[in-house]
């Protein structure tokens, strides 16, 4: 009898457990290389003859343990170049010599599978960026030398250029002059202090947290990261199946390239196997049928016999399948640190997760090594995992991520409680992931507060910027912003220079300050895109002004779309006054969205109370807009000579809309139409007006002053108030120049000396405000905010 031993049997008991004897080695000869107080010495040479000697790059330290081991009998193969011929395969059994009379007295650690171009990735690259054949990111100096001293290439630059010249100096005829960096964090625009320190973070594999408005770049520096991480020896994983425990799958990592061979040879093993069994069946069967019908003459017991033959022999290959691993995280085609998006991912999809399977017994199940799927924080390995809208993950989830970025590994298991696969868990698998979380300002309010502690323990919080100083570099690099657009799209005519200029006017525009460009770059570049699908769709050479100019039409906001719609029904139905002077009533203006305007009417009344007096306003006012409705109370009550204790005062902002007023831009509106009503004088309603109110009566700044004067001229307006302090951030359209008169103020006082009709009735109500409310606040004295909020 063969003292040969099927694969599929049972284990012996002192094989029982590979991964501790090491793929049966007895414990009293267990590799020394699993001790690491055993020294080089201790090992003779000649126990090992046909280990392969380590690789120009790889470690040979003899004490560190064999990284390719996992505890499981490996076909014994040899891959030269990635191929793979009948030759060069050499099958083990249990000491038993192979066919082509190889001794078998090998090392028992060795997972057989001999790589000749095994490398070891460290920090340092060739001058192309590559090593050992693998291709890396562009090497261009050196991370150190990038920080904020990107310059636009590839282009004529004037030396002290103008302040009116849009282009900062550069001397080009359309954006074809201008080179693209091959670094994305190059392309980057604006964003210098978030570059500075995603370049500081790749270099110390620290987390980072960014928050800022959308489109500001959160996700383009992310993938920046990936390319600028320090190269690390990516990895393979793999799941094999346990004999000891079918729901406890064993993980082994190995070096990237390497899981597809072992993956291969087990394929390779378990065919030969399985042709071997089904030719052996094949033989039983005839035999089988051969006895029935010649000696037993029952044709019938044969057909049964060889059936059942079948079936055995079927079961048995199936056993000799499942012995294949699953290669759950292959990175063998990778160059770069691997980099995963996981916005809005279900928590199977972030956490990795085992598949259900409705065949749990009978022979017919899946093996549970072969349902795991891999996560992305474990595709994520030695790369950047990047999460924007954090706030959205379930605290679960966000749970579970402190724990993998605190422990470098994270087990699978099922993510359903109801799945057969929850009751699978794997052993730990890498993590070691570089995390960038991003969101918006309330991305911090509903995010778990110890995640936060995480990432800024380990890393940097970045506020990204929303608009930045308008300066010749600059618009320089805006220039190269445009010819970036248009390389990536790839369809997009070239852009001349006087379209190049229309769109870094409407940067400005976007930005709602002086001396301001807006770092919204999403929203930008589709402008961007929309002129060059026109100048495409008239089949022109290059993008001109006049598509620029189509596209700033055509690229409008719903919000735009909306308000825009509202003007003119309000037209229609006679709701928008524009000339005379009425009581009571005032044109304010209010934005919708991010970038539209609209005029929206203040009506007041004033009426005997039926108790206590009070200020009654009604449009969905929210939180903002009562403050300042409060605030004009404070002013009307000192003003008034009348006992308004006993009126009630009713503010009415008409047809404000489901949105409701958000915000106290309509302060000064309310205070006039109060005023009004009061003292019975009319205002006149070719004035719109936007601004906020102190309790003295100063005009304070406000957003959205460009979009709201564009909203006033479009309704009729011909004279519009703003704060003083916001004079400096009107960048209307030109069309709109000559329609609108602009008329900037600092006190109440003035804003009722323009708006209201009399002169002697008018001058005695001025003087009266100015003694209770304090002279206006000087023009050199007003401060205004950073970053005035729309309003």
């Amino acid at each position: 009898m063969s003292n040969e031993k099927d694969p599929n049997d049972p284990p012996d008991e002192d094989a029982r457990n590979p991964a501790e004897n090491g793929d049966g080695v007895p414990p009293d000869e267990e590799d020394p290389r699993s001790d690491p107080d055993v020294d080089e010495q201790s090992v003779p040479d000649g126990e090992r003859p046909d280990e392969p000697p380590a690789s120009a790059g790889s470690d040979s330290d003899p004490d560190r343990p064999d990284p390719s081991d996992d505890g499981f009998r490996t076909p014994d193969v040899t891959v030269d170049d990635g191929e793979e011929s009948g030759d060069d395969v050499e099958w083990e059994e249990n000491g038993e010599s192979s066919a082509n009379g190889k001794s078998n007295d090998e090392d028992p650690w060795d997972d057989g599978i001999d790589i000749d171009d095994e490398v070891d990735i460290d920090d340092e690259t060739t001058p192309d960026g590559s090593e050992d054949g693998i291709e890396g990111p562009v090497d261009d100096g050196g991370i150190d030398e990038l920080g904020s001293t990107v310059e636009v290439e590839g282009a004529e630059v004037e030396e002290d250029p103008d302040e009116d010249d849009l282009l900062g100096g550069l001397k080009i005829d359309d954006t074809s002059a201008i080179e693209i960096p091959d670094r994305l964090v190059d392309q980057v625009i604006g964003q210098e202090h978030a570059r500075d320190v995603i370049i500081k973070a790749a270099k110390q594999r620290r987390h980072v947290m960014m928050i800022g408005s959308p489109g500001t770049g959160k996700s383009m520096l992310a993938k920046a990261m990936s390319e600028l991480l320090p190269k690390e020896e990516l990895q393979d994983v793999l799941v094999y199946h346990n004999p000891d425990d079918g729901n406890k799958p064993k993980v082994r990592t190995v070096p990237a390239g390497k899981g597809d061979q072992i993956v291969d040879a087990h394929k390779e093993e378990a065919r030969k196997r399985n042709q071997m069994r089904s030719l052996l069946m094949w033989i039983i069967v005839a035999v089988v049928l051969a006895y029935a019908l010649i000696i037993v003459g029952q044709i019938l017991i044969g057909i049964i016999a060889a059936g059942v033959v079948y079936l055995v022999f079927r079961y048995l290959n199936r056993g000799s399948d499942a012995m294949i691993p699953n290669l759950l995280v292959n990175n063998g085609d990778t160059k770069t640190a691997p980099f995963r998006d996981s916005t809005g991912a279900h928590a199977g999809a972030l956490l990795g997760d085992v598949r259900h399977d409705p065949f749990q017994s009978g022979g017919m199940e899946t093996p549970s090594h072969d349902r795991v799927e891999a996560g992305a924080i474990h595709k994520a390995n030695k790369g950047v995992l990047f999460i924007d809208e954090i706030n959205t993950l379930d605290v679960r989830s966000q749970q579970h991520l402190m724990t993998a970025i605190q422990e470098g590994e994270f087990s699978i298991t099922g993510q359903s409680e109801r799945s057969s696969g929850a009751m699978v868990q794997t052993e730990p698998v890498p993590t070691d992931f570089v995390m960038i979380a991003a969101g918006n300002l309330d991305a911090m309010e509903n995010m778990h507060p110890a995640l936060r502690s995480r990432i800024k323990g380990y890393g940097y919080e970045v506020y990204m910027e929303d608009t930045i100083e308008d300066t010749p570099d600059m618009r320089r690099k805006y220039v190269r912003f445009i010819a970036q657009e248009v390389a990536k799209d790839g369809r997009l005519p070239e852009f001349t220079a006087e379209a190049v200029e229309e769109v870094i006017l409407e940067a400005k525009r976007r930005s709602g300050r002086k001396g301001q460009l807006t770092l919204e770059m999403r929203n930008l570049g589709g402008m961007v895109r929309v002129a060059g699908d026109i100048a495409r769709g008239e089949d022109a050479e290059l993008t001109t002004r006049e598509h620029v100019l189509a596209a700033k039409g055509r690229s409008r906001s719903i919000e735009q779309q909306l308000a825009d719609d509202f003007i003119e029904r309000r037209k229609d139905y006679e709701l928008q006054v524009s000339d005379g002077y009425v009581v009571g009533r005032v044109n304010g203006l209010a934005v919708m969205g991010e970038d539209s305007g609209i005029m929206l009417p203040v009506m007041a009344e004033v009426a005997p109370s039926q108790g206590p007096g009070e200020v009654i306003a009604t449009g969905q006012l929210k939180e903002m807009a009562q403050e300042s409705v409060s605030n004009v109370s404070a002013i009307i009550k000192k003003f008034s000579d009348e006992n308004i204790s006993e009126m009630d005062i009713h503010i009415q902002f008409v047809q404000a809309g489901q949105q409701g007023v958000d915000g106290d831009s309509a302060s000064i509106t309310v205070a006039t139409a109060v005023i009004s009503a009061l003292e019975n004088v009319g205002v006149d309603q070719s004035l719109a007006m936007t601004g906020s109110l102190s309790v003295r009566g100063d005009v304070l700044p406000v957003g959205g002053v460009t979009h709201k004067i564009e909203a006033a001229a479009k309704a009729g307006c011909t004279r519009v108030i703003i704060p003083a302090a916001n004079e400096q951030d009107v960048m209307i359209e030109d069309e709109y120049e000559e329609m609108v008169e602009i008329i900037p103020v600092s006190h109440i006082s003035e804003v009722l000396d323009i708006a209201l009709e009399g002169e002697a009735e008018k001058d005695s109500l001025v003087a009266r405000l100015k003694s209770i409310t304090g002279s206006a606040l000087k023009e050199q004295g007003v401060s205004k905010p950073s970053s005035p909020s729309p309003q």
